[in-house]
């Protein structure tokens, strides 16, 4: 690897380039100092030609069945180097097409790591400049790289013209990030193919395959919520079931909050005059039998109780889009912009601080909890997520690792493989949360799985939310039902 990286770093020469870089490539191979074990070599070749003038130079590790020179066909690793600045380390789609690594690039997951190893080189990297680029469909051959990305890597021009609908993945190999580009680049790229590097290496390529997979499923705590509450104000936590999205809210209505506020719970019969407020037969004496009377909702208690106070209030929102939000809101909508107090008259006078004007005040902060799972209702409209922040809960290894055991923690690695490497995106959002695969006290983990992981999966097959990979997630379930309990 060291002789790879120092050819990179050195000035371009096209004499010499094709004979280093094939000897490099060479030497990435076998115990004796190489990185990837040699029967990965078998299934490879390597494509270093001769520069001629008209051609764009490259050297690429290709697949064993291409022809030994003209186009290749499939998924490859190559390094372009450029005369005006650092080489480029890219994957490149072979100008002949998918075949013979369709099986590989047409899997979702291919593309969703590869834009997952850019966001870490991009973000932990390279400070606030982009370096790297990745293409949202690794199989749209019939796209170029974006011109607002070309742009930003001059250098590149004349690969971009050349290669442009083949690159689906790139960055630039600056000296600084050159190594870890290319172990990261090299490593997803044997590793799509079956193999992973040798065990003096494994440590580092769990590492930095941690790092990216941080990046799928990002890691969202206590702390973050409740830095963008005082930030945005309203703020809706959405995520898979099973993430602890109600669990993290009333935590945070606990402590940071000290229960200051109230929690609800929306369901398709809240109505406006729940929330916000309106008239409520009430029993009198009189011979009509029964009055109306003006009472205020859960929002409204809530603005009252945040106008008396100087501390924050929370009002927490458990399955805020299970309610007809646009209907239950109303036109206190208006009132709930993050950066500007406004106000509206109301249908009432609600007495109180309130009268007939709502203003939502500056300490009210409003958390909504939201299930991506439930499809059976509709989503929040345009107006209403203008209004909101939001951040996704996704299911957490680091949580299995802690409170699960040996089986669920297979379990959770197992079901977390299937969502990356075969759901769509519409899918992917679906991967049941950690709280599935917990050993909790007094409760049978096997059991546990079996009477609400399996039903779950099950309403997802039924419902054809995962029917791109069906027989995988019916595999899983089949597995999960063999387990014995303990």
């Amino acid at each position: 690897m060291q002789e790879l990286i120092d050819i990179c770093q050195e000035s371009f020469n096209a004499e010499e380039w094709p004979g280093k870089t094939e000897q490099a490539f060479e030497n990435l191979f076998g115990s004796d100092g190489g990185r990837y074990p040699l029967k990965a070599k078998k299934e490879i070749q390597f494509r270093t030609p001769k520069i001629d003038a008209d051609k764009v130079p490259f050297s690429a590790i290709i697949h064993e069945s291409n022809p030994s020179s003209g186009g290749y066909g499939g998924m490859s690793f190559v390094i372009l180097p450029v005369e005006e600045g650092p080489p480029m380390i890219a994957m490149v789609m072979g100008t002949q097409g998918l075949s013979p690594d369709e099986h590989i690039v047409g899997k979702p997951g291919h593309s969703r790591k590869m834009n997952a190893i850019v966001e870490l080189l991009n973000r932990n990297y390279s400070g606030q400049e982009t370096i790297a680029w990745a293409k949202r469909e690794a199989v749209r051959i019939d796209q170029s790289v974006p011109e607002n990305v070309q742009k930003k890597f001059p250098e590149y021009k004349g690969v971009f013209e050349r290669y442009g609908q083949e690159i689906y993945g790139f960055c630039r190999g600056e000296e600084e990030i050159l190594e870890k580009a290319l172990k990261i680049f090299l490593d997803f790229h044997f590793e799509e193919r079956g193999y992973t590097p040798l065990t003096a290496f494994s440590g580092e390529y769990q590492k930095y395959k941690q790092q990216y997979f941080n990046f799928l499923m990002p890691t969202v705590d206590r702390d973050r919520v409740s830095s963008m509450l005082q930030q945005r104000k309203y703020l809706i936590l959405q995520g898979p079931p099973g993430t602890g999205k109600t669990r993290l809210a009333n935590q945070l209505f606990q402590n940071e909050y000290n229960e200051q506020g109230r929690a609800i719970q929306f369901h398709p019969n809240t109505t406006y005059e729940n929330f916000v407020g309106g008239l409520f037969p009430k029993s009198t004496q009189s011979d009509l039998g029964l009055q109306f009377s003006v009472s205020q909702g859960d929002l409204l208690k809530a603005v009252e109780q945040a106008q008396d106070t100087d501390q924050n209030v929370l009002l927490v929102i458990d399955e805020i889009n299970r309610a007809d939000l646009s209907k239950v809101l109303g036109e206190a909508i208006f009132c709930f912009e993050p950066y500007e107090e406004r106000e509206i008259d109301l249908p009432y006078d609600f007495g109180g601080s309130i009268g007939d004007t709502l203003r939502v005040p500056p300490n009210l902060h409003v958390l909504g909890t939201m299930n991506t799972a439930d499809r059976s209702i509709a989503m929040l409209d345009v107006a209403i997520r203008r209004r909101f922040a939001f951040l996704t809960m996704w299911p957490q290894m680091q949580v299995v690792e802690e409170k699960g055991n040996d089986i669920t923690q297979q379990a959770f690695q197992d079901l977390l493989e299937i969502f990356i490497e075969y759901a769509s995106e519409d899918a992917f959002v679906l991967m049941p949360g950690h709280s599935y695969f917990i050993d909790y006290p007094q409760i049978d983990a096997v059991d546990h799985m079996q009477t609400n992981l399996i039903p779950l999966l099950q309403e997802y097959l039924k419902q054809g939310y995962v029917s791109n990979f069906a027989d995988a997630i019916h595999a899983y379930i089949q597995e999960i039902q063999q387990l014995n309990g303990e």
